[in-house]
């Protein structure tokens, strides 16, 4: 199958986006849109310098510029249809570990006017009930002390910045392009409190200067595993060190708040907005937590790719009657959004084959990902007497899946979650299944206090404990 390449003198390109995070994702997100907008000649200012920060980045970093920055981009068609593409939107690539001047002096370039940012739903260092920017965290603390020595994405972009105001380099907006609720208010919060934190003459100057446009992002894109390698190479007949592949789904929906300059990203297919809020709700509130919903259950019954575990009549059924009896009552449709289609055409997503995502994938991080895709809406259910039944399956699931690490079949695995706490690991050793509810990802509301939703939680627990998560899950759809 032949490639479609990028119609663009590379030469020709600029740096106008610096972006953080050069994960898959972004690649077959952001850089796939801004790739397609730069075969237009009057956009060539926006390529974008990605850049890397952390010493596990080492493998992008060189099998990137091992081949010029090109990668190949496989969009895995629901009808069995795939469609490659060369990228080549990302122009530079600079790796903090080995230069970290080259990237504050990058951020501090009045050719970049945007700061887009991957840097997961954990990366923003928040409390997960208060909100408040964790200052007490040790990397933290060494970027607040040493603002010239940074350590943290914080820390680079406070430094950053205060390179480019003492530069005169001009107004700049940072773009969060994680799943969080209202991403760039969070991003905001998180940047200012670190700034204000150690610099309050450069906190002035960004309230002045800076802006974070609230996003909403959408594309399953699984992660890339050797075999996929080989598969990805063998279909496009390129030899390719960092392939990625994703759906063919795409979404992009960004509040129109851009302080420097943007792209012309509505060319190809982004929308833009004055308030992204119906969109995000319907996205986090169906595709995310619906992913959430499924991930432990699917895994715990045996499942490793999440096409296969929706071929699972009991699983479609738990996950559809999740989206329309529990969720869809807080779901206000966005404009020209049919949202009986968008709940169809999930399902359609979830089952596409030809992605077949992980299950691990989904199961990452739970302690990051409970807060902003299922609490929100669980209090609300708690709030309006509906029954929590799905959900309180979903904790039991959750708490047996990080406390037994087996599944049904008794096969050991490795948990994948970087942002517990000590109380944390606590909750789950305890013997005592309610003190799971006292985890830093529920602390939002106190789930001790809703009588019946604690008994059914209890009760789940003793049945996945004596049945396996396959029998009880039987009952529940029934």
């Amino acid at each position: 199958m032949n490639a479609e390449n990028y119609r663009y003198e590379r030469k020709n390109i600029q740096s106008g986006i610096l972006h953080i995070g050069v994960g898959n994702f972004h690649r077959a997100h952001q850089a796939f849109y801004t790739d397609q907008l730069l075969q237009n000649d009057d956009q060539s200012e926006w390529g974008i310098c990605g850049v890397c920060l952390l010493p596990s980045d080492e493998n992008i970093v060189r099998n990137l510029r091992a081949q010029n920055l090109d990668y190949s981009l496989t969009v895995c068609g629901r009808n069995g249809q795939d469609q490659i593409y060369r990228i080549g939107a990302i122009h530079e690539l600079l790796w903090a570990v080995e230069e970290p001047g080259a990237v504050l002096a990058k951020i501090a370039d009045s050719a970049i006017k945007i700061i887009t940012l991957t840097i997961t739903e954990g990366g923003y260092n928040l409390d997960k009930a208060t909100k408040n920017f964790i200052l007490e965290d040790e990397k933290i603390k060494h970027d607040l002390e040493n603002p010239g020595h940074p350590q943290t994405v914080f820390g680079f972009i406070a430094q950053g910045l205060r390179q480019r105001r003492a530069a005169g380099s001009g107004s700049i907006t940072i773009l969060s392009c994680d799943n969080l609720e209202h991403n760039g208010n969070t991003a905001k919060n998180a940047f200012t409190a670190f700034i204000k934190a150690q610099d309050k003459e450069l906190a002035v100057w960004v309230n002045d200067h800076v802006t974070f446009p609230n996003s909403m992002v959408d594309r399953i894109t699984p992660s890339t595993s050797p075999e996929d390698v080989q598969r990805l190479n063998k279909k496009s007949g390129i030899a390719d060190a960092a392939p990625v592949y994703c759906e063919d789904f795409i979404q992009w929906v960004i509040e129109d708040n851009f302080i420097a300059g943007r792209p012309a990203w509505e060319r190809v297919g982004v929308e833009f907005t004055a308030d992204v809020t119906a969109f995000e709700n319907m996205k986090l509130s169906l595709l995310n937590a619906s992913h959430t919903l499924l991930s432990y259950p699917s895994f715990l019954k045996g499942y490793r790719k999440v096409d296969q575990a929706m071929q699972d009549e009991d699983i479609v059924k738990y996950v559809r009657d999740f989206m329309n009896i529990d969720i869809t009552p807080h779901v206000p449709a966005p404009e020209n959004t049919n949202l009986e289609e968008y709940k169809q055409t999930l399902i359609e997503r979830f089952a596409n084959h030809s992605v077949s995502d992980q299950v691990s994938r989904l199961c990452f991080d739970g302690v990051s990902k409970f807060p902003v895709y299922i609490m929100p809406n669980l209090i609300k259910m708690l709030a309006k007497g509906q029954d929590p039944i799905r959900v309180a399956f979903l904790l039991a699931a959750y708490r047996h899946y990080l406390k037994y690490q087996k599944d049904d079949q008794e096969q050991s695995y490795q948990i994948a979650e970087p942002w517990l706490t000590a109380a944390d690991k606590k909750c789950i050793a305890s013997d005592e299944p309610v003190d799971f509810l006292d985890l830093s990802a529920f602390k939002s509301t106190d789930l001790k206090t809703a009588a019946y939703f604690v008994e059914l939680y209890l009760q789940l627990v003793r049945e996945i404990k004596d049945k396996g998560v396959k029998s009880v899950l039987q009952t529940i759809v029934a």
